[in-house]
C-alpha cells in the first residue's frame, strides 16, 4: 500500500513570500531540523548550513511544508547552540550569514517555509552585553539587563533565593568582581553559562524587536520561541519553598515560569510579525501546568502556536489519548488557534524508543523492544496525521530512528549530564546524526571519512534514506504516503474537531468529513488484533506492513449496506476511505 500511494501526485505548495496562502500554518506539517545532526557539508563531523540546503529537496519529496532550525547562532556552544553569543551571526561551525540567505532562498524555491529557533529567556556569558556587565562591576548599567543581585548570608555567600536550575543545582552563580573579590550573583535557569534576561528592562524589549526583524528581513516565514513561558519573573523573585523543584514543573505554578507579563511582550512580537507579508508566524515551547494555559498564549492578538507537550507525555493508552486529544481540541478552539501534535524533539527521548518501554515519561534510558516500539511509532503517528491541526516531526523519525541508549559517557555533551539533580542528562541520545546512505558511518551525513560528531550505531546502515526508499514495508514510504494523502484530502489536518466512534476498550475510531470526502482513522492500542464494523469503502493506509484483512459483515452482500469487519492487527494504525 505504501509504495502505490508514495506514487500519487503531489499537489504544489504555495511559494513561501505568497500572501494569498491564507492560514497555511493551521494545518502545516512542520519538520524539525537539529543542524549539528542533520547532514555536514563540509566533513568536520559537525551539521551545517550548506548541509541543510543540500538536503531539502529530501524534505519537499517527504511532504513537509515547514522547516524549524533549532538554534545556528554565534555561541560558544555550553548548550548546543541555546547560549547565543550574537543574535544577528551564524556561528563558523554552521557557516555564515550568506549561507543562512541561500538556505531561506533555497527553501522557498521549493515550495518549503523555515522558521527560525529564537532563545530570548537567556544568552550566553559571552553575549557582549555580559561580558561588559562583568568588567565594569557592581553599579554598571549593563547589570540592569540581567538579574544581579547580591547574596545572602554574613558575607553574601549564599545564593538571593532558592531557585533550582533546570540542569540541576542552584539557578545561581557568584561572580568575581574585577578587583578579584567575590561578588554579586547572577540568576542562570539553565546553565552558568546562560544568564537570564531581566524582561523588565526597556533595552531587552528594543533588542529582540530588532532581532526579530533582522531575521524577517532575511525572508524566515517565523520563529519557534525556546522557554517562551520563562521571560517574566515573579516581583521580587520570591522564594519557592521546596526543593527537587524541576518535579513541580509542569504541575504547580512558579515564579519563574508563566507569569502573565510574558503576554504582553508576545503581544508587541504580534504586531511585528503581522508588520510582514506571507504570514510570518510565532510558535511557543511553553510548559504550562495546564493545556489551558498554554491556550493563553495563543489569542488572536499574540502568537500563532504552541507545542502541546501533554500529548508528547501521554502514554501508548486509549483512553489516556482519547482524554488530551479532546482537551487539546477544547483548549485551543476556545481562542480561535489550530491544535499541535508532536512526538518527538531534540529535548526527550524518540518516541520509537519510549513505546518500546513500558510508560515511564519522556526521557528514558533503556532501548526496551524494538520491535514493539517501532510498530507502536507508526501506528502514532498515523493517528497524529490524522488529527485536526498541525504536526511537528523531529528529524530521523520518518526513518523509525530509536533512541541511541548506549553512547559511552566520554562522548556525551548534553550539559545536564553532568550537573546532579536536575535533567536527566541524556538528551544526546536523540541528537545522533541521521543516516542517509551506506553501510558504515557515518552513513553519509557528510564526506566519505569525516565522521560524526556523535557515533552512530553500526545497526543504522539498514534505516538509512537510501536503504528504506522504495521499500513497501518501510517507515520511510509510510511516511512519505501519509503526507501525499494528507494534502490530497480535505479532511485530513483541516477543522478543529473529531467525530468520535464506538469501539473496543482499548481502540479509538474516529470520523473526519470534509469537501465529499469521508475518512476513518482506527487505532489498536491493544496487544491483540480487534475486528471492527466500518461503513463500506477502502483502506488508504496502515501503519503494518500488510493492509488490514476486510470482509462484509455477517449476511452481508459483495457490496454491503451493513458495513465491513475489519481487523485490526495488535498497535496498528489504518486510515480508511467511505
Amino acid at each position: 500500500m505504501s509504495q502505490h500511494l508514495s506514487d500519487a501526485p503531489r499537489s504544489a505548495a504555495a511559494p513561501a513570500a505568497d500572501a494569498s496562502a491564507r492560514d497555511w500554518w493551521r494545518d502545516a506539517v512542520i519538520y524539525q531540523v537539529y543542524p549539528r545532526s542533520f547532514a555536514d557539508g563540509n566533513g568536520d563531523g559537525m551539521g551545517d548550513l550548506p548541509g541543510v540546503t543540500a538536503r531539502l529537496p529530501y524534505l519537499r519529496d517527504l511532504g513537509v511544508d515547514a522547516v524549524w532550525l533549532s538554534p545556528f547562532y554565534a555561541s560558544p556552544q555550553a548548550d548546543a547552540g541555546y547560549d547565543v553569543a550574537d543574535y544577528r551571526e551564524v556561528d563558523p561551525m554552521f557557516g555564515d550569514l550568506n549561507d543562512a540567505d541561500d538556505l531561506v532562498r533555497t527553501a522557498h524555491a521549493l515550495g518549503l517555509r523555515v522558521i527560525v529557533d529564537l532563545v530570548p529567556n537567556h544568552c550566553s556569558d559571552q553575549h557582549e552585553w555580559f561580558k561588559q556587565a562583568l568588567r565594569e562591576g557592581p553599579g554598571s548599567a549593563l547589570r540592569d539587563r540581567f538579574h544581579f543581585r547580591a547574596g545572602k548570608g554574613a558575607h553574601g555567600e549564599l545564593p538571593p533565593n532558592d531557585w533550582e536550575s533546570i540542569f540541576g543545582g542552584p539557578a545561581w552563580t557568584r561572580t568575581t568582581e574585577p578587583d578579584g573579590t567575590p561578588g554579586q550573583w547572577y540568576l542562570h535557569l539553565f546553565a552558568p553559562e546562560q544568564p537570564d534576561f531581566n524582561w523588565d528592562h526597556p533595552a531587552v524589549h528594543e533588542e529582540f524587536r530588532s532581532v526579530l526583524r533582522f531575521w524577517l528581513d532575511l525572508g524566515t516565514d517565523g520563529f519557534r520561541i525556546d522557554v517562551a513561558h520563562g521571560l517574566v519573573k515573579a516581583a521580587g523573585l520570591p522564594d519557592i519553598g521546596h526543593s527537587e523543584q524541576l518535579a513541580l514543573l509542569g504541575s504547580a505554578p512558579m515564579p519563574y515560569f508563566d507569569q502573565d507579563g510574558v503576554h504582553e511582550i508576545y503581544r508587541g512580537w504580534r504586531r511585528i510579525l503581522d508588520e510582514y507579508p506571507g504570514e510570518r508566524i510565532g510558535v511557543a515551547e511553553a510548559w504550562t501546568p495546564t493545556i489551558e494555559r498554554a491556550a493563553l498564549y495563543l489569542r488572536p492578538d499574540e502568537l500563532h502556536q504552541a507545542f502541546n507537550f501533554e500529548y508528547l507525555a501521554t502514554p501508548w493508552d486509549a483512553a489516556a489519548l482519547h482524554k488530551v486529544i479532546d482537551k487539546s481540541l477544547a483548549a485551543m478552539g476556545a481562542v480561535g488557534a489550530p491544535a499541535t501534535w508532536v512526538l518527538s524533539n531534540h529535548d526527550v527521548t524518540r518516541h520509537a524508543t519510549r513505546f518500546a518501554n513500558p510508560h515511564g515519561g519522556t526521557q528514558l534510558r533503556e532501548a526496551g523492544d524494538r520491535e514493539l516500539g517501532l510498530r507502536r511509532a507508526r501506528a502514532a503517528t498515523l493517528l497524529m496525521l490524522a488529527l485536526p491541526g498541525s504536526a511537528y516531526l523531529y528529524q530521523g523519525e520518518e526513518l523509525g530512528l530509536p533512541d541511541v541508549t548506549d553512547l559511552p559517557d566520554e562522548v556525551r555533551q548534553d550539559p545536564s549530564f553532568f550537573r546532579a539533580a536536575g535533567q536527566d542528562g541524556f538528551r544526546d541520545g536523540c541528537r545522533v546524526p541521521i543516516p542517509w546512505s551506506g553501510t558504515e558511518p557515518p552513513y553519509g551525513f557528510g564526506p566519505e571519512g569525516g565522521g560524526s560528531w556523535l557515533p552512530q550505531p553500526a545497526s543504522w546502515a539498514q534505516l538509512s534514506v537510501a536503504a528504506q526508499t522504495g521499500d513497501p514495508a518501510s517507515t520511510l514510504e509510510l511516511y512519505r504516503s501519509a503526507l501525499a494523502l494528507r494534502r490530497e484530502l480535505p479532511a485530513l489536518g483541516a477543522g478543529r474537531s473529531v467525530q468520535w466512534l464506538d469501539a473496543p476498550e482499548g481502540v479509538l475510531a474516529f470520523r473526519r468529513d470534509g469537501a465529499g470526502d469521508g475518512f476513518l482513522c482506527l487505532v489498536n492500542l491493544t496487544a491483540e488484533p480487534v475486528v471492527l464494523t466500518v461503513p463500506g469503502g477502502r483502506p488508504l493506509l496502515s501503519s503494518a506492513a500488510q493492509p488490514p484483512a476486510a470482509v462484509p459483515a455477517a449476511g452481508g452482500s459483495p457490496d454491503p449496506v451493513d458495513g465491513i469487519e475489519v481487523t485490526i492487527a495488535a498497535d496498528t494504525a489504518i486510515w480508511w476511505a467511505i
